[in-house]
């Protein structure tokens, strides 16, 4: 197994960490980097994660403080305002989000897991996604906090990446299987990455719509209910008819993307293409014929 962790694309990633344990100049942003702008913290941290780092590394430890002393007020997201979310609720969550990567021993993150819990079983309690419910519920969770949330806005979305992600390991089974029957048919997608329902592979494996795809069945991986990892056989049947003749996978250079790829330091030679493209697919598939 290569370690990715010693290479020069890791070293590169932990040189550019702030001294207050952040990256560049915002934290949230999927925009490709510049030279004035290499990357945000989020980009860092999904790099970093697929580079095998974990919260016993010294970087993600300095990252991890720097988004708890965030979450509990005493530092500052610097981002640029977005316009379609309650901004506060957004940093909220995704900090959560983020640190919930790493750990699931924070209180304070595991406190905003718990207010969209509260939010999707009123979503999902009869069964079926109930808008109203959620809407109402939404408001009750969140407003004793933020005052009057903004009540047409799309990034607070239940089906939205964030709370997708929030919510991992964090419902029960039942409300679980409700929402997955509901976000996993979702035409929408999850917003900033694959849109469209998961159950539907892309037509195209040499794509990046396709690496985007994979993104999004590696955040319902973290799902422990079986019968989630049921539902996506789909993905996995897909992903193996896609094999190659060297019983491996390579989605071609187009899917570099500076975030899932690459792992390796250059994909100058098509076999280290084809082994990270591997490496990522079998952990998925892993994951999910546990």
């Amino acid at each position: 197994m290569v370690n990715y962790k010693t290479g020069k694309w890791a070293n590169e990633i932990v040189g550019l960490q702030n001294d207050d344990g952040s990256w560049g100049e915002w934290f949230h942003t999927l925009s490709m980097p510049t030279s004035k702008r290499p990357m945000t913290t989020e980009q860092a941290l999904r790099r970093l994660i697929r580079l095998g780092f974990t919260k016993d590394d010294e970087v993600i430890k300095k990252a991890l403080s720097y988004m708890r002393d965030c979450l509990a007020g005493i530092n500052t997201v610097h981002d640029r305002l977005e316009k379609q979310v309650d901004f506060n609720i957004f940093i909220e969550l995704m900090l959560a989000v983020w640190i919930r990567r790493f750990t699931r021993d924070d209180d304070l993150a595991n406190a905003v897991a718990k207010k969209w819990r509260l939010i999707a079983e009123a979503a999902f309690s009869s069964g079926r996604y109930d808008p109203e419910s959620y809407v109402n519920r939404l408001y009750e969770v969140l407003e004793p906090k933020y005052g009057t949330v903004k009540r047409t806005k799309e990034l607070l979305r239940i089906d939205y990446y964030y709370p997708v992600s929030v919510l991992a390991g964090e419902i029960s089974e039942t409300i679980e299987q409700a929402y997955f029957d509901y976000v996993m048919d979702s035409k929408k997608g999850y917003y900033y990455g694959f849109v469209g329902a998961v159950t539907q592979p892309p037509e195209v494996f040499l794509s990046k719509e396709a690496s985007r795809y994979l993104a999004a069945i590696e955040i319902y991986c973290e799902y422990p209910n079986k019968y989630c990892k049921d539902k996506l056989k789909i993905a996995v049947d897909w992903l193996k008819m896609n094999k190659n003749a060297n019983g491996k996978w390579d989605m071609g250079a187009v899917v570099k993307d500076g975030a899932h790829f690459p792992l390796s330091d250059s994909w100058s030679k098509a076999e280290s293409r084809e082994d990270d493209c591997t490496y990522r697919i079998e952990k998925i598939i892993s994951a999910l014929e546990m």
